[in-house]
């Protein structure tokens, strides 16, 4: 693909006797973002350390800006800007003097390096605030910060390793909005995330990968239409009318239907609109079932999430294959970030 500017091949990568990667292939074309989704030990921070040269793959093959990620290493690490999950901020100085400080890694002479730390904090709302030390931040400023340290290379591609884990709701749409206007200035995304909202939102393309493997791929629409139809959705009044209540479901959608005991919900993929509520309805009626509530909506990603891998996005896969991996190479603080 002429326009690709990631791009990954066949990626195998084991851990001892654990298989972290097997085979996991992906693309992303220039000037869109690629959401990469899977549980806890999916593979996705292994995936994440390949391409930007802090691990080299077993098998397979990756590119990045058009330059392969073992044989060009350095040129990788030029065109690239990485944030990790979690902010790599120096307390003790100045969020002034930590953008600084990225730009004398990148071996930028003294006025470029505070020209564009400038320039940085002003994109990120955060001119007030560059001379305070950095341990004065909220956890939003320090995440913002974060992220503009690996702007500050000005690089083509942004790789974000699930940029706002632990941000509060209101701070992580700030966020959003500030990833959409760097994809609307023309930069290349990979975003990796547990929440399937922000890849929902800000992806243009969706890898879902688990166990190390891609098991599905596409437009949000795309992997929505997969669940074969708007979702169906009951809550029974009784905890003990709830198995009945999957049989009611089961003979009236096209699908097998999952059950939430806790919130006494059943769900299935149903069509006819209004009139699978309607029949719904009736039919618990005729049964003397009492509902508290019945709905017919369009499945999220959360839904094609837990019917793809049975689980939810949160949870933890046993016995992945996610290991810290030591970095080297320039410049030094984005490569840390990922160790």
């Amino acid at each position: 693909m002429t326009d690709a500017v990631i791009e990954a091949r066949g990626v195998s990568k084991s851990f001892g006797t654990t298989r972290a990667l097997e085979g996991v292939d992906l693309v992303v074309e220039r000037g869109t973002v690629l959401g990469l989704l899977g549980p806890n030990g999916a593979g996705k921070t292994t995936l994440v350390r390949i391409l930007t040269t802090l691990l080299a793959p077993d098998a397979g093959t990756a590119r990045v800006a058009g330059h392969d990620v073992v044989r060009e290493a350095p040129r990788v690490r030029a065109a690239i800007g990485l944030a990790g999950q979690f902010a790599a901020v120096d307390d003790l100085l100045t969020g002034r003097e930590n953008l600084e400080l990225v730009g004398l890694l990148y071996h930028l002479p003294k006025a470029e390096r505070k020209r564009r730390a400038g320039e940085v904090l002003e994109r990120l709302g955060l001119t007030d605030a560059g001379d305070r030390l950095a341990r004065t931040y909220s956890g939003g400023m320090r995440r913002r910060l974060d992220l503009g340290a690996s702007l500050v290379g000005r690089p083509s591609v942004l790789i974000l390793d699930e940029p706002t884990t632990g941000l509060d709701p209101a701070t992580r749409v700030d966020l959003w909005g500030f990833i959409e206007d760097l994809v609307a200035s023309g930069m290349t995304l990979l975003l990796t995330t547990q929440y399937l909202e922000e890849a929902d939102r800000l992806a243009n393309r969706i890898v879902v990968i688990d166990h190390g493997r891609t098991i599905a791929e596409g437009t949000a629409s795309e992997l929505k239409d997969q669940l074969g139809g708007d979702l169906l959705e009951v809550t029974v009044a009784d905890p003990a009318a709830l198995d009945r209540a999957v049989e009611l479901v089961a003979g009236l959608a096209h699908g097998s239907p999952t059950v939430d005991r806790v919130k006494r919900l059943v769900s299935a993929p149903a069509t006819g609109k209004a009139a699978a509520v309607v029949a719904a309805a009736s039919r618990f009626q005729a049964e003397g079932i009492d509902l508290e509530e019945i709905s017919l909506r369009r499945p999220s990603l959360d839904d094609v999430f837990l019917a793809l891998t049975g689980h939810g996005a949160e949870d933890v896969a046993a016995g992945s294959g996610e290991r810290t991996a030591s970095a080297g190479g320039a410049p030094a603080r984005r490569a840390r970030r990922a160790s």
